[in-house]
């Protein structure tokens, strides 16, 4: 197991679905979806219904298997395992594409607290815009409506 992976929990029953989700999730290279994890299972010899993802999927963030990040202005959340090392994305509004940061920009940020006894424990940061090809789309959209 990656070194960079969390354990499995003491007290968490290892089931068939629990470690066929832990191990998509383990192969992917970017935060998924729960309907994304359910494609790659029912294309598999496995199968099992949506609803079954999803528990396991909150049943790991509860017990700090995962991290769940939710897309700004979209029902749609993403999953990804905890990792030692904390992850910062950046998330297409257009096609939801996930772009992992490869700095954190709070690194050596210090918040000003109105309470100081508020001891920080951790940060999550998202930015959200168009990736690369969304926006040469929404480009050539506006060029193409200028020329009407």
């Amino acid at each position: 197991m990656d070194e960079h992976k969390p354990a499995w929990p003491a007290g968490i029953k290892k089931t068939k679905q629990r470690l066929l989700v832990y191990s998509i999730l383990e192969g992917s290279a970017s935060p998924m979806s729960a309907m994304d994890i359910y494609k790659q299972i029912e294309n598999g010899d496995s199968a099992f219904w949506l609803s079954t993802v999803y528990r396991v999927l909150e049943l790991f963030v509860k017990e700090g298997i995962a991290v769940k990040t939710t897309v700004m202005n979209d029902s749609m959340a993403l999953y990804t395992l905890k990792c030692e090392r904390h992850m910062h994305y950046a998330i297409c509004v257009s096609c939801h594409k996930v772009i992992e940061m490869e700095n954190c920009p709070l690194e050596k940020f210090m918040p000003q607290l109105a309470d100081s006894e508020f001891h920080v424990l951790g940060h999550k940061v998202e930015m959200y815009g168009y990736c690369k090809e969304c926006d040469q789309k929404a480009c050539a959209r506006s060029i193409n409506a200028a020329k009407k």
